[in-house]
């Protein structure tokens, strides 16, 4: 594990982002734990560690945006697109009935090739909604960065959709 991906998992200890107990999550379902990832997107240190790594690790790849959905992606995309100098979007959750009616914020031209950020997957249906909006409106995902995986289908969800997935982290790496 690199000292950066160690240095996350620390941050995110130290400032009680994984919480251990009884918890009913919004789907309804219970769990032993909770990841409270609003807590980490709205720490600097958090989002210049998160966006280190993912910078790093897409440094030679020929990446044209950096997408986030709203609300919980959009500093995390807002961290690596100013880390990495690469223009970001940002997708919402519906189009706006108003304006120009967009479903994404920024420039996306024609075969751009996109990474999408989300700070935690379950499923990752969420994160997949953002994979086809970009998909719809002419861009390429290249790879989905999540800061932590539930391990509860992201990863299957996303092979089955032939999209490279890289969580930063696994909840099990703070068990």
């Amino acid at each position: 594990m690199s000292s950066n991906k160690e240095k996350l998992i620390k941050l995110l200890k130290e400032n009680d982002v994984i919480k251990f107990g009884d918890f009913t999550l919004s789907s309804g379902k219970k769990s032993d734990y909770y990841v409270d990832m609003k807590k980490a997107i709205t720490n600097p240190e958090i989002l210049d560690t998160v966006s280190i790594i993912i910078t790093d690790i897409i440094n030679n790849e020929n990446i044209d945006k950096v997408a986030g959905p709203a609300l919980g992606a959009v500093p995390i995309a807002t961290a690596v697109s100013l880390k990495s100098n690469i223009p970001m979007l940002m997708i919402r959750k519906e189009k706006k009935g108003y304006g120009t009616s967009k479903l994404i914020e920024g420039e996306l031209n024609k075969d751009d090739n996109v990474i999408i950020v989300e700070d935690v997957t379950t499923t990752g249906g969420s994160l997949l909604k953002g994979v086809h909006a970009i998909e719809d409106n002419g861009g390429h995902i290249k790879k989905a960065f999540v800061i932590v995986d539930r391990m509860e289908g992201a990863k299957e969800s996303f092979e089955k959709e032939g999209i490279l997935f890289e969580p930063l982290l696994l909840v099990n790496d703070f068990r």
